[in-house]
């Protein structure tokens, strides 16, 4: 199953969803048809579980966000959240494009991707609220911010980042910060 679903990744990134087939994961996977249909039913199941994956690290990342003071402490948990998102665009950049792109009419899968970005939403909500600044309104700054978190992921792994990684996130943590948390960096 590993290998099938690390195949799919790489076939994704390659081909995208749409373009992927069934032949092509179990060439890359180095196995057979019967062995994807012993664990999966179709390829929306298969990016379901690829899915579910992405979801549960991207709350973990979302959980790991602690307090955003106007500080360089601040600035720096800022920083390493975006970098650990980055890392994970990384990751399941195939399949953050799959479910950005709308890839896939499977109910469950779209359920799950908007309790995942609601989710993310409410603890950045949460994290803008602490901060007590009037700088945004904390809901619109969460929304916000998981769309430029969005856009930078499906720029990174769809039409490459137009930077490295680490100026692109610094630049967009130095901004969120200012802008989202009053922040006095630089």
């Amino acid at each position: 199953m590993r290998r099938l679903l690390g195949a799919a990744k790489l076939v994704f990134a390659d081909r995208g969803y749409h373009a992927a087939r069934v032949d092509d994961i179990v060439r890359a996977a180095r196995t057979s048809h019967g062995t994807f249909y012993l664990y999966f039913t179709n390829m929306d199941d298969l990016l379901r579980v690829l899915a579910e994956e992405c979801a549960q690290d991207m709350t973990e990342v979302v959980e790991s966000l602690g307090e955003i003071g106007p500080g360089a402490d601040g600035l720096a948990e800022l920083s390493r959240f975006l970098r650990d998102f980055v890392r994970l665009s990384h990751r399941h950049g195939a399949v953050l494009r799959a479910w950005a792109e709308g890839a896939s009419d499977h109910l469950e899968l779209r359920r799950l991707g908007a309790r995942t970005w609601r989710h993310m939403s409410s603890r950045i909500d949460e994290r803008i609220s602490q901060a007590r600044t009037d700088q945004v309104d904390a809901a619109a700054g969460a929304v916000a911010l998981i769309a430029m978190l969005e856009r930078l992921a499906y720029f990174r792994v769809s039409r490459g980042f137009g930077t490295d990684d680490e100026t692109g996130y610094t630049t967009v943590a130095r901004v969120v910060h200012r802008g989202f948390f009053a922040g006095e960096n630089a």
